[in-house]
C-alpha cells in the first residue's frame, strides 16, 4: 500500500507541475459581436476556433456600439468586432495575426481589416484572393500596415 501511495502522490505532483505550462499555452477567449444573420461572420468565428481560440459569440443588431466603446474609428469598421485581451479585432483578420498581436503586446487599440475582402478568413470564394492589409491601430487612431495578404 505504501508504494502505491508514493507512486500516486508522485504522479499527481508531476501532473500538477505540467498543468501550469499547458495553461500558459492556452489562447485567450475572443468575444465576437456580430449580426445573427451574417454568414461570413460565422465563418470567421469558425476560422478562430480552428486556430485554437475559444470564442464567445454575442449577437447584436449593430457592432458600431462595440467599436465606439473600445475607441476604434468608424473608418476601420467591418461586419463584426472581436475583443481579446482588451484589443479590438475588427473584420476578417487572420488568426495568425491575432496571435502575433497577442505575442507582441503593442500599445494599440487593435487590428482591423476594413470592409470584407474576398479571400480573407470567412470571405473565401473559390481560389480568388484579393489583396488586403491588416492594420494595427494605435491609441490615437492612426493605422500602420501590420500584415499584407496574400502572403508572398
Amino acid at each position: 500500500m505504501k508504494r502505491r501511495h508514493v507512486l500516486t502522490t508522485l504522479a499527481a505532483g508531476v501532473a500538477a507541475v505540467g498543468l501550469p505550462s499547458m495553461a500558459a499555452n492556452a489562447l485567450p477567449q475572443v468575444e465576437v459581436f456580430k449580426s445573427p444573420t451574417c454568414g461570413c461572420c460565422g465563418a470567421w468565428v469558425d476560422h478562430l476556433k480552428a486556430a485554437g481560440f475559444p470564442v464567445k459569440v454575442v449577437e447584436v443588431d449593430d457592432t458600431t456600439v462595440t467599436r465606439n466603446r473600445y475607441g476604434l474609428p468608424d473608418k476601420f469598421g467591418s461586419c463584426h468586432t472581436g475583443i481579446v485581451n482588451g484589443y479590438v479585432v475588427e473584420g476578417h483578420v487572420p488568426a495568425a495575426e491575432v496571435k502575433r498581436l497577442l505575442a507582441m503586446k503593442p500599445a494599440a487599440i487593435g487590428l482591423a481589416v476594413p470592409g470584407m475582402p474576398v479571400g480573407s478568413p470567412g470571405m473565401e470564394y473559390g481560389d480568388r484572393k484579393d489583396p488586403y492589409d491588416v492594420f494595427l491601430i494605435d491609441k490615437s487612431g492612426r493605422d500602420t500596415v501590420f500584415a499584407h495578404y496574400p502572403k508572398a
